[in-house]
């Protein structure tokens, strides 16, 4: 089936978004965008958008799991895959409709903007990704070709390798101290505190710290340790866990903003598309496409719901802020547009919610009780459970084989 567009009408409506784009004061890299296919799509998809990438066993089973699953119609598309690259690169889907592509352009380009502005991003090294894949590639590729190696021993590490790769540093802001560092460091925690009272207390023994212990620290990135510290490793053998680490660490920071991310790209995609004041057909689909993708979903989390309402939270908060935040925090410094642009740049998921999240949600009582009666029988005693309920301090119990509520007055 075609579609109801030209490739000349995506580059005016990508105008005109450019325009809202710089007016709203977001300021993304250079942005490219490739219209595929749904086979090409599913590519993009296993190999995490990336245009190259090494070859692997997995990529092809998770390829054949998502054609099959697509052609029968139990599961659909991502509409668009974005990459955290200088230029950034887009891929739309080329059977969208218009009114999907217009909304779909408008939303990449939130991420574009949170990708380039994000602390958590910072050790991504945007403007090298592309060739940072293609050299990992080709390295892999050259270790499979060569006689004395060859592609099973090459799958052996990496099947163990993918196991481990997300068993590093989550927080890349945080500066892995040197080995010269961590020494100093222990050297300085083996001094014995300064005691005031020395005169008349004992003198603390010193102990030496044992600098030939490995590591002096528990070491996060799992992967590292073992190329620098296993024996007898070839250095192909590092070299793959070096590959497989580094493409762990660039897909770190957007596992650590998932919430952020997507809930970004949401608000600034309706902001753009309500100013945009679209033609009624196309705005009808937009209404009815940004629902399906914003709706809650029951028994899981909606990362673009979630992430959506906690920034509009943000902007009515410091727009229309109550008495009692005013008088908990004091007036406010900044705009609601200036606050946006803050947190952006310097949280991720963690102290996002922790900071920002205002809506909760009351606890299931049919859950409570059931928690309470099992943990009761295991537990041999009475248990109670303190929570809110409308609002109000609520005492669950479960004694004597019941079941009680109690509410504060």
């Amino acid at each position: 089936m075609a579609p109801d567009y030209t490739v000349a009408d995506l580059e005016r409506w990508n105008e005109r978004i450019m325009a809202l784009v710089e007016r709203f004061g977001l300021d993304p890299f250079p942005q490219e965008f490739e219209i595929c296919d749904y086979e090409d799509m599913l590519a993009y998809m296993v190999y995490s958008g990336m245009p190259s990438h090494y070859p692997h066993w997995s990529y092809g089973k998770s390829f054949e799991k998502l054609k099959t699953l697509y052609e029968y119609g139990v599961s659909g598309l991502p509409y668009e895959m974005v990459i955290n690259s200088k230029p950034s690169i887009a891929y739309l889907m080329h059977d969208n409709s218009l009114a999907l592509q217009v909304l779909t352009i408008a939303h990449v380009y939130g991420h574009n903007d949170f990708f380039k502005n994000n602390f958590t991003f910072r050790s991504t090294r945007a403007e090298y990704t592309i060739e940072t894949f293609k050299g990992h590639a080709n390295r892999v590729r050259q270790y499979i070709e060569d006689p004395s190696i060859g592609l099973e021993k090459v799958e052996a590490i990496l099947d163990a390798a993918h196991a481990l790769s997300l068993q590093c540093r989550r927080n890349l802001a945080i500066k892995k101290p040197t080995v010269v560092e961590e020494r100093q460091m222990k050297l300085e925690e083996s001094e014995p505190p300064a005691d005031p009272f020395r005169a008349i207390h004992r003198r603390h023994q010193h102990v030496e710290p044992d600098l030939d212990k490995v590591p002096l620290y528990p070491d996060e990135d799992l992967l590292i340790f073992i190329r620098d510290h296993h024996p007898q490793f070839a250095e192909w053998e590092r070299d793959l866990l070096t590959i497989v680490h580094e493409q762990a660490q660039y897909f770190v920071p957007q596992i650590e903003t998932k919430i952020m991310n997507e809930g970004w790209a949401s608000f600034w995609h309706k902001r753009i598309l309500d100013t945009l004041e679209l033609p009624q057909g196309l705005q009808l689909e937009f209404i009815v496409r940004h629902t399906q993708v914003l709706r809650p979903t029951p028994g899981s989390l909606n990362p673009y719901h979630i992430g959506m309402k906690v920034w509009e939270d943000i902007e009515k908060r410091w727009d229309h802020p109550t008495a009692e935040e005013i008088e908990e925090y004091g007036p406010r410094k900044k705009t609601s547009k200036e606050k946006l642009f803050e947190v952006r740049e310097v949280e991720r998921d963690t102290s996002f919610l922790r900071r920002y999240l205002t809506e909760g949600r009351d606890l299931q009582l049919e859950y409570g009780e059931k928690t309470l009666k099992y943990l009761h029988q295991l537990w041999g005693r009475d248990v109670a459970l303190e929570t809110l309920l409308d609002n109000r301090t609520t005492l669950l119990s479960f004694s004597d084989g019941k079941f009680a509520i109690k509410k504060s007055a």
